[in-house]
């Protein structure tokens, strides 16, 4: 019966319009007044999105997210976008290219999929309908491109998914989100290549080499965030925590460099970050609770047994979970799913001896293709309002780009060694 009423009053809410958050924690409330009186359902839903949210490594949480807001307001986008057309900008489907590296590297930079689809897509989609690029072509490229961010570090979800898996090191999940990231990059730029060709689209001139120097000398100071925070990380200089703190001074630093940031944008950077936090930071709360009531319900247990039941194929159990995740990803945020479902998986997971670093990679990117579809797709509306274009138009270039998402993620899911590899090189 508390099953049957977490399931259904999650899901009505959700289809009336309320919010992911309220839709969580009020199913959680619901589900504890079956069983106990109404003071004490109140007290222990509190109690845990308390305790869910008392942990030191969510403290990075909010600084990244500031880091972020600071470089989309600091001109990094634009001298990425010039560093990438530098490189890639003749080849055929030139300006895709651009957009999808320049998206991985802002988005790594940021750390989120919705700031790099706002911040790029806002400068490439006129860049590309310039050089001929249908609108809808040019939102489908930055709306799947901007996910990557989230499998390259400094990521985000990749912190929730180390509190929610009870403490996978955020340095081997950083270090695991590399090639993976950059290999769906590739599937990415593969599709844009062959659709631009068909379509006839016209390149970008050749750049020289004094050219490609000056954009990269330009660019290097954002990209050298990257190597500050996670070369930091992985030496045992700081923390992911204390890493997120200076990102935010280095970001203070860089924009002073480039002088796009006044002071008096800062109030409004900090109360745009304020406001993104709290969202966050309430699914996260309301995740937990959740995660706990599923857990004092013996769900995930039950979940282990009846996967573990179908089949005794680690091919068959990744493929009915990556399944589950794709159609979760469709009708639920990101931060909620990886928080909700990480406990229900990662026992059976691990049952077949996959490990845990490994799994996160495969859900990170798994529910990242969800951004990309509707109903709940935040890169995707975002993605279709910065292009100035509608949900309908965009599906038909989306479709291969999703299956290039796909098959990158069937590969990450069943070659372990991509994950693994620089984890295991740094001795994680």
């Amino acid at each position: 019966m508390e099953i049957l009423i977490l399931v259904l009053s999650f899901l009505i809410l959700l289809s009336i319009g309320v919010p992911v958050a309220w839709s969580i924690g009020i199913s959680s409330l619901l589900t504890m007044l079956v069983g106990i009186p109404a003071i004490p359902s109140f007290t222990t839903v509190a109690q845990r999105m308390a305790t869910g949210l008392d942990s030191f490594a969510l403290l990075a949480i909010p600084f990244f997210i500031l880091a972020g807001q600071i470089m989309n307001r600091g001109g990094i986008a634009r001298r990425l976008v010039k560093f990438a057309k530098s490189l890639v900008g003749a080849l055929p489907g030139g300006l895709a290219h651009v957009n999808i590296i320049a998206a991985m590297l802002f988005g790594a930079i940021a750390g989120s999929a919705a700031a790099a689809a706002s911040a790029i897509g806002s400068f490439m989609t006129e860049e590309m309908e310039k050089e001929g690029y249908s609108k809808q072509f040019a939102a489908a490229v930055n709306i799947t491109s901007s996910t990557t961010g989230l499998i390259i570090p400094p990521s985000n979800i990749l912190i929730v998914y180390s509190l929610a898996s009870g403490g996978v090191s955020i340095a081997a999940l950083f270090l695991a989100g590399y090639v993976p990231g950059i290999l769906t990059g590739l599937f990415l730029m593969t599709v844009a290549a062959v659709w631009a060709k068909r379509k006839g689209f016209s390149r970008g001139k050749r750049s020289t080499l004094r050219e490609v120097v000056r954009s990269f000398l330009d660019a290097l100071p954002s990209l050298l965030l990257l190597i500050v925070v996670i070369g930091g990380i992985v030496a045992g200089i700081f923390t992911a925590t204390e890493a997120s703190a200076v990102a935010v001074l280095y970001c203070l630093v860089l924009t002073y460099i480039y002088k796009e940031v006044s002071w008096k944008d800062l109030p409004d950077i900090f109360l745009a970050s304020v406001g993104t936090t709290a969202i966050v930071m309430l699914l996260i709360g309301t995740s937990m609770s959740m995660s706990w009531i599923m857990a004092y319900e013996n769900i995930p247990q039950d979940i282990t047994d009846i996967l573990l039941s179908v089949s005794d194929s680690k091919v068959v159990i990744l493929l009915i979970i990556n399944l589950i995740l794709l159609f979760v990803g469709i009708f639920m945020d990101m931060t909620p799913a990886v928080l909700i479902f990480t406990p229900i998986f990662l026992p059976v997971v691990t049952e077949i001896g996959m490990d845990p670093t490994h799994f996160g990679i495969i859900m990170v990117l798994n529910l990242c293709i969800g951004l990309c579809t509707p109903p709940v797709g935040s890169v995707l509306f975002i993605g279709v309002g910065v292009a100035g274009t509608t949900i309908e138009k965009v599906v038909r270039p989306l479709l291969p780009l999703f299956i290039a998402m796909i098959v990158a993620l069937i590969i990450v899911t069943y070659v372990p060694g991509l994950s693994l590899w620089l984890p295991g090189v740094f001795g994680f």
